[in-house]
């Protein structure tokens, strides 16, 4: 099976959008500020040029597609972050004992999980904003990674371990995120 030679994409930054690329640091800026990430790889080359991305490889080997494909993913999250941006919404449901959420500075903090005294507590990126309305925590931010971390992170402050979630539905959830 003979092999392709030389593949090349080129990605085209939106309106409003700038990039660049010093030593192997793709930084992209727009209107929800700006995202900066390393994007090394021996087969892989990745240059900017008047605010075109472009992505080739020499060779196509299932290894270098794999490589391709990941790094073109995460270019066109950061370019989708800086314009747009990302949402994650979670519900917190409780049962019998309410539980307090708020937000103080860098920090989660859930009080009164399950009736315990000592509060759960977590700390939160400064890139990303986590906003408490009621029943609803929507977590919103332009890196795509840190606002899905930090909702995966805050689902699994509430998780108790040998319980079944679909009968002890105590606990905050994700319900909604952006794709």
């Amino acid at each position: 099976m003979a092999e392709q030679k030389q593949y090349k994409e080129e990605l085209k930054c939106p309106d409003g959008v700038k990039s660049s690329l010093v030593d192997n640091v793709l930084t992209v800026s727009g209107s929800k500020g700006e995202i900066k990430k390393k994007l090394v790889h021996p087969k892989v080359l990745v240059n900017v040029n008047d605010n075109v991305i472009t992505l080739s490889t020499d060779k196509r080997t299932k290894t270098d597609k794999r490589i391709f494909g990941t790094f073109k993913s995460h270019i066109k999250n950061m370019l989708k972050g800086v314009k747009d941006g990302f949402e994650c919404k979670l519900k917190i449901c409780s049962g019998h004992f309410p539980m307090n959420v708020n937000v103080a500075g860098n920090e989660f903090i859930i009080k009164n999980f399950i009736g315990e005294k000592v509060p759960r507590k977590l700390k939160l990126s400064p890139e990303v904003k986590v906003k408490v309305e009621g029943d609803f925590i929507t977590v919103e931010g332009n890196n795509k990674e840190l606002v899905g971390q930090t909702a995966g992170s805050i689902e699994k402050l509430t998780r108790r371990s040998n319980f079944d979630r679909r009968v002890f539905q105590q606990g905050i959830y994700v319900t909604e995120k952006t794709k």
